[in-house]
Parts: C-alpha cells; sequence; structure tokens
C-alpha cells in the first residue's frame, strides 16, 4: 500500500513509527528552534487569500512604513542567536527591500551567527547578486495543486517559483520550499509534493499548518486536523529519509508538537517567540520536545542565555528591547 492510501485509510501511526524510526537513523536525536526573521509587513502581490499580509496592504499608504529598521532586524538576530535557534530565513514580502539592502543585511547576519543565511523574499531573478552569506533560495509554493494554486495565489506562478529555485540551483544555492496544510488540498496531492521535491533536488521543506486571519477568506476555516498534518509530513519523511524538514504551529495549537517530531521533523518553528520566551508556552514546547527523546538545541526558558551587552553599539538599544520582552514575560509568569 503507497503512502498516500496509508493515510486515506487511517494508517497514520504506521506512518509515525516508520517514520521517527527513519529520523533517528538518518538525522539523529537533535531538534532545532527556528525563527523566521521578517523583513517588512509589506507585499506588492497582497492577493494570496489566506494570507496576513493581503488584509494589510489597503491600510498602508507607505510601504516604506512597513519596512523595519535594520539595526531591529539585526537585534532580533542576536537575541536569537544567543537563545541557541537558528535563524530558519530572511523573510518579506514583494517589494520590501532592494536587492543591495538584503544581500547586506544576510552579511550582517553571517557575521553574528557566523552561518550564511535562507533566503525567502519571493520570486526574484537577482540570485546572481549574493554569495556566500546565502545558504540557499526558498520558493514560498504553499500549494502544489496547480489549480489550487492559481486559485489561491493569483500574483504567484508556480512556474515562476520553480523556475527562480531552478536558477538557484544553476548557481549553486541550496533550495527549499513552504507548503501550507489547510488550504483545501487532499491527500492525493501529495503526488504533486514529492515529484516537486525530487525533480527540482529540494533540500528542505518548511511545513505549516493553516493559520486562519480575520479578513480573509480562511478565516472562518479550522487548521488541519494533528493527525492528518503528522500523517503528511511522516509520508514525507519516508519518501525522502534525507530531506530537512520544518514543521510551524501557532501558540494554540501546541499539542501538535510531539506528533511533528514524531512524524520526522527536524526543526520547529512559527512562534510569536517573544510574548513566549520564558512563560508556561515556552515551557510546554520544551516538554513536547523532552517526551519524544529528543535533544533540544536552544532554549525557550532560559534567560541567562540573555545575560551581557550587544558586541556592537549600534545594536544595543535593541538587543536590550528584546531582551527585556523576555524578563517581563518571566516575571508575569512567576507572579
Amino acid at each position: 500500500m503507497n503512502l498516500i492510501s496509508k493515510i486515506r485509510n487511517f494508517e497514520i501511526l504506521d506512518l509515525l513509527n516508520k517514520a521517527n524510526q527513519i529520523t533517528l537513523e538518518k538525522h539523529g536525536n537533535k531538534l532545532t528552534l527556528e525563527r523566521a526573521v521578517f523583513l517588512s509587513w509589506w507585499c506588492d502581490k497582497g492577493d494570496c487569500s489566506f494570507c496576513y499580509m493581503s488584509t494589510q496592504k489597503p491600510l498602508i499608504n507607505d510601504p516604506q512604513k512597513a519596512r523595519r529598521r535594520v539595526e531591529a532586524i539585526l537585534g532580533e538576530v542576536e537575541v536569537v542567536h544567543r537563545m541557541g535557534w537558528n535563524i530558519e530565513f530572511l523573510s518579506g514580502g514583494y517589494g520590501s527591500f532592494t536587492t543591495p539592502t538584503i544581500k547586506n543585511i544576510a552579511r550582517e547576519i553571517y557575521q553574528i551567527t557566523g552561518n550564511p543565511v535562507w533566503l525567502n523574499i519571493g520570486m526574484t531573478k537577482d540570485l546572481e547578486s549574493y554569495g556566500e552569506e546565502v545558504k540557499g533560495i526558498t520558493g514560498a509554493v504553499e500549494v502544489v495543486n496547480p489549480e489550487l494554486h492559481r486559485q489561491i495565489c493569483p500574483s504567484k506562478p508556480l512556474e515562476d517559483i520553480l523556475g527562480m529555485l531552478e536558477l538557484a540551483g544553476e548557481l549553486g544555492f541550496q533550495k527549499a520550499i513552504t507548503i501550507i496544510l489547510g488550504l483545501g488540498e487532499t491527500p492525493e496531492d501529495l503526488k504533486y509534493l514529492f515529484s516537486l521535491i525530487r525533480d527540482y533536488g529540494i533540500k528542505r521543506v518548511t511545513f505549516y499548518s493553516l493559520n486562519p486571519h480575520e479578513g480573509t477568506s480562511f478565516a472562518e476555516k479550522p487548521p488541519p486536523s494533528s493527525m492528518y498534518y503528522a500523517g503528511v509530513v511522516a509520508a514525507t519523511r519516508i519518501r525522502f529519509p534525507e530531506l530537512e524538514i520544518i514543521t510551524g504551529t501557532w501558540i494554540d495549537n501546541l499539542a501538535n508538537i510531539g506528533l511533528l517530531i514524531l512524524a520526522g521533523a527536524n526543526g520547529l518553528t512559527k512562534f510569536p517567540l517573544f510574548s513566549m520566551f520564558g512563560t508556561r508556552h515556552g515551557e510546554r514546547v520544551e516538554e513536547e520536545v523532552f517526551w519524544t527523546g529528543r535533544k533540544l538545541k536552544g532554549t525557550f526558558t532560559d534567560v541567562n542565555t540573555l545575560q551581557g551587552p550587544s558586541s556592537r553599539r549600534e545594536l544595543e538599544p535593541f538587543v536590550k528591547r528584546y531582551i527585556r520582552r523576555c524578563f517581563n514575560n518571566k516575571s508575569k509568569y512567576e507572579d
């Protein structure tokens, strides 16, 4: 029986058992915490029907006002690095920053963390501008079913995203994609996902579950079932044992974490970090990891990792601001 049929026939526990064995054999028992660092809250496209940014475009008269200060971005990176988290990728809507500015930000992050960054900045043909500061390019595919993709992401043609990934490979960059579950896809659509991973040499997939946003056409739709989510991840792990898999869940779905780890996740993402750090929610994340037998790289609770000034004077106010938020969370929790 193939992987898709196993999901359809509710044999997900079998998939989880096999996926967990494969993950431990191929990747060991380490698990990372991942932070997507946003550049801006603006997107030139602004019409993906599930996306928070689609509700913001009419409210912003000047797109530059939606850009974050570069010092704030780098301050966040420094604090996240102290916590032992990975920078999952730099992310921003279309048209948020120029290529030279993004390159400079990526170079600065490389200097802070010692690791080149992934980019998830929309379709771009300027990939030749990037160098050693960039590890790979992420295509925000979201929906792999071609017809469904045209409906949900009308201004982000799948063909253009795949063309960008082809170019990225030719230039020597690694390639990744993001997928959102709960947008109307079916288990049968895994055939499209598996073909895409195989044909384009994808090294990393980040899975998210739908997080309904007010003002979008998905506002009243519930997130997908935790077992369905885990089944899709497990099937992907079994089909591609070497693949890096990152799974995202929101603060109201923390109970998904254990299942997703057993399904084959190498890392966890999509947390509102600075409102969760040092709280019972952060403890819950670490507890979910503990009971899967994994060893967590990074912390969600240890405020001692935040001690000390910034190594760069211009970042000090921003580093202090993020650290203060973490300590405030701790104080409220202890009260």
